[in-house]
């Protein structure tokens, strides 16, 4: 068997296999291309029988080219998918692919966008929905998100029974820990609207936001129309629901929301999960003075 064939398989399987995203496919494509031609291999049973000591010498390398701790970690899990792969096509008996701890990554700032971009999303993901009903659901996940800092696992296990929503709501959390969080009247709002239109019934222990065919909404659908949302208004891909999250918890602690209360509404175990928004938060008023500041426009 051929380079070229070997790497024809790999991209069968991640495109059309796995269904991976066209970036994804190119990147992992490239990664194994990579390997084969400073390795020397073009046999899936070679391939099969790389050792972790080998992997960590291309990787090695790779990194004296001038990669970077993420780039490297990602380069990392493509070549271990490859080889996972490659095991399976050759009839291994170990399938799994060689164990190996990637480079530690320094934990990046959450990114949040503007108080006008979260209400925008919310609109346009109700604008392109192909159903009335579809539009409604999706902008009160996003308002919840943003209006009460709910995770979107937490939004999506409401219940019928929680209904009608209150000027307050107990939210489930992580670990089971519950807390009670604020809810404005836009929020309340926009889920009575999609209660209204909702065709499922929404008994006590029915789940609250449906699925088009009645099931329970996953997190995949909602994420999607998120997607074209912020493509169709131009914002970066970091404008995710889960940005809504952290978009809620920089805002309030712009508008002088201590530290504590901020820890109880967004359900952190510590409050070391909470500090990591006071860089937020300064990170957001540095770029205010570099845009806003003569000097720095004239520099």
């Amino acid at each position: 068997m051929s380079r070229q064939e070997v790497l024809g398989a790999w991209h069968d399987h991640l495109a059309h296999g796995l269904r991976r995203s066209p970036h994804t496919v190119r990147a992992y494509h490239k990664a194994a291309e990579r390997l084969l031609s400073r390795l020397h291999l073009h046999e899936f049973d070679q391939i099969a029988e790389l050792s972790a000591g080998k992997l960590r010498t291309h990787l090695a390398s790779r990194r004296s080219d001038g990669l970077s701790n993420a780039s490297a970690a990602r380069e990392l899990s493509a070549l271990k998918s490859f080889i996972g792969f490659a095991r399976a096509q050759a009839g291994h008996e170990q399938t799994d692919a060689p164990r190996m701890r990637g480079p530690r990554l320094k934990k990046g700032l959450p990114r949040p966008v503007t108080p006008d971009d979260a209400i925008g999303l919310a609109e346009t993901i109700e604008e392109l929905a192909v159903d009335g009903w579809v539009g409604a659901r999706d902008r009160a996940v996003l308002l919840l998100l943003y209006g009460a800092g709910m995770r979107i696992s937490e939004a999506l296990s409401l219940k019928g029974g929680d209904l009608p929503l209150g000027e307050t709501l107990t939210v489930t959390g992580k670990g089971n820990k519950q807390r009670v969080v604020p809810l404005l009247p836009l929020v309340r709002d926009s889920v009575a609207t999609y209660v209204k239109q909702c065709p499922w019934p929404l008994g006590p222990k029915d789940p609250l936001f449906r699925g088009v065919k009645g099931g329970v909404l996953s997190q995949g659908v909602v994420q999607k129309a998120t997607a074209r949302a912020r493509r169709a208004l131009g914002l970066p891909d970091t404008a995710t629901p889960h940005a809504l999250r952290h978009s809620f918890a920089t805002h309030l602690l712009g508008a002088g929301a201590d530290l504590r209360s901020l820890q109880e509404l967004l359900g952190h175990a510590s409050l070391g999960s909470t500090q990591i928004y006071t860089k937020v938060d300064a990170a957001s008023l540095l770029d205010t003075y570099r845009n806003a500041h003569p000097r720095e426009r004239e520099d």
